[in-house]
C-alpha cells in the first residue's frame, strides 16, 4: 500500500511540473510567435484625436521581414505620398515636392503623419526577444470589455540601451491565448514616453494577430487609433513593390 502512495504521490508532482508558471523567455517568445511576420499586407487607418478634434488618414501597406516597406497614403489631403524603406533608410516621397526626402536617425523618432505613433513605432518588425532581456514581474486581473482577464506582466530591459529609443517596456500579456493587451514604453531616464492598449485581435492562420489598437503620447497629447483591414500574412511580395520606381512614380 505504501508504494502505491508513493507511486501516486509522484505522478501527482509531475503534473504539478506541467502547470509550473512559464519563464519570462518563453511568454515573450509565444508573443513573437504571434506578432512577427514574414511579410504582410494590409489596408490601414490612422485616427488622431488632439485637443478634440480628429483627424482620418488612410493607406496601404506592405512589408518584408524588419527591412522593407512600403506606404501609400490613399486619403484626400495626404494622397500620393508615399514611404519606402529599405536596408536601414526610409525614404518620403510627396507630391507636392515632387522629390524624395531620407528621413533618418532620430528623425524615426518623429510622430508619423502627426499621430502618436513615430516611425519607428509604425514600421518596427524586429522580435522583442532578441533585443530585450524580460523579467516576469507577476500576475494581476484586469477589466476588459469581454470580461476579467488573467494576465502576465513582463519588463523588457534594452540589451543594447544605445540603439534602442525605449529602454524599458512593460506588457501585460493574456495568460490563456497570448495577446498583448496593454504595453507602457519608458525613455532611457525612465520617464513613460506612451501607453498602448489592444482593441481587436484577429485569428490569421495559426497566429493572434492585432489589428486594432490605441496609443497615447503622453508629452504629446496625442491619442492614436491604429487599424488594419484585409490583413495577408506571408504571403510573397514582389520586389517591384519596394523599388525606387514605385516610390517616385
Amino acid at each position: 500500500m505504501k508504494n502505491l502512495f508513493l507511486i501516486v504521490f509522484m505522478f501527482a508532482v509531475a503534473g504539478l511540473g506541467f502547470s509550473q508558471t512559464p519563464s519570462a523567455v518563453e511568454i515573450l517568445r509565444r508573443v513573437d510567435n504571434n506578432e512577427i511576420f514574414n511579410t504582410i499586407q494590409y489596408e490601414g487607418e490612422i485616427i488622431n484625436e488632439r485637443r478634440g478634434r480628429q483627424f482620418v488618414i488612410t493607406f496601404n501597406a506592405w512589408a518584408r521581414g524588419n527591412t522593407h516597406s512600403f506606404i501609400e497614403f490613399t486619403n484626400r489631403e495626404d494622397r500620393g505620398t508615399r514611404y519606402l524603406r529599405r536596408d536601414g533608410r526610409l525614404m518620403v516621397y510627396s507630391p507636392d515636392n515632387e522629390g524624395v526626402m531620407l528621413i533618418s536617425g532620430h528623425m524615426l523618432r518623429d510622430s508619423m503623419m502627426g499621430s502618436a505613433m513615430s516611425y519607428e513605432d509604425t514600421l518596427d518588425n524586429a522580435p522583442l526577444s532578441r533585443r530585450y532581456n524580460p523579467v516576469l514581474l507577476g500576475s494581476e486581473t484586469v477589466t476588459r470589455p469581454n470580461g476579467n482577464r488573467d494576465v502576465w506582466v513582463l519588463e523588457l530591459n534594452a540589451i543594447d540601451r544605445t540603439r534602442e529609443y525605449y529602454a524599458r517596456r512593460k506588457l501585460w500579456i493574456d495568460k490563456e491565448n497570448d495577446d498583448v493587451l496593454r504595453y507602457e514604453l519608458f525613455a532611457l531616464s525612465g520617464a513613460l514616453l506612451k501607453e498602448y492598449e489592444m482593441l481587436e485581435v484577429q485569428v490569421i492562420g495559426n497566429r493572434r494577430f492585432p489589428v486594432k489598437g490605441e496609443m497615447r503620447d503622453i508629452q504629446g497629447g496625442i491619442n492614436t487609433t491604429f487599424v488594419m483591414r484585409n490583413v495577408i500574412l506571408d504571403r510573397p511580395i514582389a520586389d517591384s513593390v519596394f523599388s525606387d520606381r514605385n516610390l517616385e512614380r
